[in-house]
C-alpha cells in the first residue's frame, strides 16, 4: 500500500507578505515622512503598494501644484486648463484633514475662477501657508476669502491684483509677505502691512497702484524690494537686520531724481538702528544722495557687517553717500562695489571731492572687498587706493573689470598702490 505524504503548510508567511507586511505596519510618522518627501504626484501613486497604504496621501497637510505635480504634455491651453483645474478639484475632493500649505504655480497656469472656489474652500479651514503664482495673463483678482484665513503665517503672490475689503483688519499670524508682480491701491498696502503685526519678512518685487511706501512694521527682521517707487519711509522697523532695496529706472529715460524730502541718507537710515546686512541696488544709491549729504550719520550703523552698493563713480554725491555710508559703519567686514556707467558727466569734480573728504578713515574691520564692473578711469582707482590706504586688516580684495580694454594697464596701477594691511591680497578676474 502506498504511502501518501500530506503536505505541510509552513506556519510563517512567504517574504513577499513580509515585505508586504513591513510597509503597511510602518508607524504612522515613519508614512508621514516619506509622504512629505515626495511630490503629490508620487505620494498619491504610493495608493498602490497596499491596502493601508490606498488613502494615506489624501491625509497630507501640505498640497503642492507645480510643474513637477501636475505633467501635461500638451499645447492646447484649454486642455491645460482643464487638466489643472480636474486634478486640483479631485485632490480637494478626496482630501481628509486640515490643509497648513496650498501651493499653486505652475508655468501654463493663468487667473481662472475656478481659483475662487479654491480659496473660498482653504478659507473654512486652517491653512497656513498660502502660495499662488500666475505665470500666464493677466492680473489675478485675488478672491476676498482669502482674507478670512486669519492662520495665515506665510503668504506669496505672483501676477495678482488685491483689493483688501474695508472691514479687513489684517492678518494676525501672518509673518512672512511675498508680493511679486501685484497691482493694489496705495493705502490698501499701507494698512495691509500695518495691520500685520508679526510680520518678519516683506519681499515686494514690480508693483503697480502705489508708489510712496511707507514700511509700518515693529516686528519686520527681513526686507526686499525692487521696482519703480518715489519715497520710502520706515516707521518703528527697529529690529530689521537684512535690506536689500533695487529703484529701478529706465537706463535710456533721462531725468533727475529728485524724490522725497531733503536728506534722503539721514531719513532713511533713522529708524534701522539694528541693520546687519544691506544691499543697495540699481539707482537707489541715487536716491540716498538727494538733499544734504553728511559726513556721517548722526548714528551709526554699529551692526552692519555687510554692504553692497551699486555707484556710478562719475556721480559726485553717489560717491559722497557711499562714503558716508562707510564712515557710519565702523564694524563692517565685507564691501561690495558694482559700477554703474549709466551717466559719464559727473554733477560736479570727483577727483577734488576724494582729495577733501577722503581724510582720516579707517576700516578697522574690514576684511574683504569685490569690486566689479569698472573700467579702470581715475575716480573708480582712487576709490580703490583710498580703500586699500585705509584698512589695516583687509585680506582680499577682488577686482572684476567691465571688459579688457585697459585691463592691463588697470591691473598694474592697482598693484602700485599702497596697503595698509600687510597680508591684504589683489586677486584679479578676467570680464
Amino acid at each position: 500500500m502506498s504511502v501518501v505524504k500530506q503536505r505541510i503548510l509552513p506556519n510563517h508567511p512567504c517574504n513577499a507578505e513580509l515585505e508586504v507586511d513591513k510597509i503597511s505596519n510602518l508607524p504612522a510618522q515613519i508614512v508621514d515622512k516619506i509622504l512629505s518627501h515626495l511630490s503629490l504626484r508620487d505620494a498619491a501613486r504610493t495608493s498602490v503598494l497596499s491596502s493601508k497604504w490606498r488613502y494615506k496621501w489624501v491625509t497630507l497637510p501640505n498640497l503642492v501644484f507645480d510643474n513637477q505635480s501636475l505633467l501635461i504634455s500638451s499645447q492646447d491651453q484649454t486642455f491645460i486648463k482643464n487638466k489643472i483645474v480636474n486634478i486640483v478639484d479631485h485632490v480637494l475632493l478626496l482630501h481628509s484633514g486640515p490643509i497648513h500649505k496650498f501651493k499653486l504655480s505652475h508655468r501654463d497656469l493663468q487667473g481662472v475662477c475656478d481659483i475662487d472656489r479654491w480659496i473660498l474652500f482653504l478659507s473654512r479651514g486652517s491653512v497656513k501657508e498660502f502660495i499662488l503664482e500666475i505665470w500666464k495673463g493677466h492680473r489675478y483678482k485675488l478672491h476676498s476669502s482669502i482674507y478670512l484665513c486669519q492662520k495665515l503665517i506665510h503668504l506669496e503672490l505672483f501676477n495678482c491684483l488685491l483689493k483688501p475689503p474695508l472691514s479687513f483688519s489684517g492678518f494676525r499670524s501672518l509673518k512672512s509677505l511675498d508680493l511679486q508682480h501685484i497691482t493694489m491701491e496705495q493705502d490698501a498696502f499701507e494698512h495691509l502691512v500695518s495691520s500685520c503685526y508679526l510680520l518678519e519678512r516683506l519681499t515686494l518685487m514690480n508693483f503697480e497702484g502705489f508708489s510712496d511706501l511707507k514700511i509700518h512694521a515693529p516686528n519686520l527682521l527681513f526686507f526686499d524690494i525692487g521696482g519703480v517707487f518715489e519715497d520710502i519711509n520706515f516707521m518703528d522697523t527697529f529690529n530689521l537686520a537684512i535690506v536689500s532695496i533695487g529703484l529701478y529706472v529706465n537706463p535710456g529715460f533721462d531725468r533727475n531724481l529728485t524724490l522725497g524730502s531733503a536728506g534722503n541718507l539721514v531719513k532713511f537710515f533713522a529708524h534701522l538702528p539694528r541693520i546687519q546686512r544691506l544691499e543697495v541696488q540699481s539707482f537707489f544709491l541715487k536716491y540716498l544722495a538727494d538733499g544734504k549729504v553728511p559726513g556721517r550719520l548722526p548714528t551709526p550703523c554699529n551692526e552692519l557687517s555687510f554692504l553692497s552698493i551699486r555707484i556710478n563713480f562719475n556721480h559726485c554725491e553717489e560717491c559722497l553717500a557711499a562714503l558716508c555710508l562707510l564712515r557710519s559703519s565702523p564694524n563692517l567686514q565685507e564691501l561690495e562695489l558694482l559700477a554703474r556707467t549709466d551717466e559719464q558727466i559727473a554733477l560736479r569734480t570727483v577727483a577734488s571731492v576724494m582729495e577733501e573728504n577722503y581724510q582720516n578713515c579707517m576700516f578697522n574691520q574690514l576684511r574683504h572687498v569685490k569690486i566689479s564692473g569698472i573700467s579702470g578711469v581715475k575716480q573708480e582707482l582712487n576709490f580703490i587706493n583710498f580703500l586699500l590706504a585705509n584698512s589695516p586688516i583687509l585680506e582680499r580684495m577682488t577686482v572684476k573689470p567691465a571688459s579688457v580694454d585697459g585691463a592691463w594697464e588697470m591691473l598694474k596701477e592697482l598693484l602700485r598702490f599702497r596697503r595698509a594691511s600687510v597680508q591684504a591680497e589683489i586677486v584679479y578676474l578676467d570680464p
